[in-house]
């Protein structure tokens, strides 16, 4: 049987939708962005905190962000380019440069919202799991949502290097 080229016609052409530029161009997944950025109804307002991890080849950012109608806001950011300045000089984008980078976010974050005094964290490391408890006439534990882009969660990624250093992260 013959091949028969497919034509389309200005009525189809004139009815497609091309999709969002960042879907286009593979970097957003809205269906994933939907679900982290809309906050409910009944909060009013209240900004919905999401810990963005983001990797390159040379470099890992970890960044504090809330979305509003005019694009996203970015609280705290950290880069593991600063890791120099506390001790780590090589391997910026392994795991341990992952897990410095977000305990760096998270100290920031707790500092700027004056929380760093109130919830200091894990004094000696010994492996177990800890949840951070709200204190009684104290502001609550500060909370965000792990946001990894189109990056695979697969067990023992980078990003989880990340999360862990930050107990309040869901």
């Amino acid at each position: 049987m013959p091949f028969v080229k497919e034509v389309k016609t200005n009525a189809y052409f004139s009815r497609y939708q091309v999709k969002y530029r960042r879907r286009r161009e593979g970097k957003t997944d809205y269906y994933a962005r939907k679900r982290l950025v809309v906050q409910a109804k009944n909060k009013y307002n209240a900004p919905k905190y999401r810990l963005v991890v983001r990797f390159s080849n040379k470099n890992i950012t970890v960044q504090v962000v809330y979305a509003r109608l005019q694009g996203d806001f970015v609280l705290v950011a950290a880069n593991s380019r600063e890791l120099p300045r506390y001790g780590i000089e090589h391997g910026l984008t392994n795991w341990t440069a992952a897990y410095a980078t977000g305990l760096l976010a998270a100290r920031r974050a707790l500092t700027k919202l004056g929380l760093a005094d109130k919830y200091q964290g894990v004094a000696e490391p010994d492996g177990t799991i800890s949840l951070t408890e709200a204190i009684d006439d104290a502001p609550r534990p500060f909370k965000a949502y792990l946001d990894v882009g189109l990056k695979r969660t697969s067990t023992g990624s980078r990003v989880f290097g990340a999360l862990k250093a930050l107990p309040w992260i869901r």
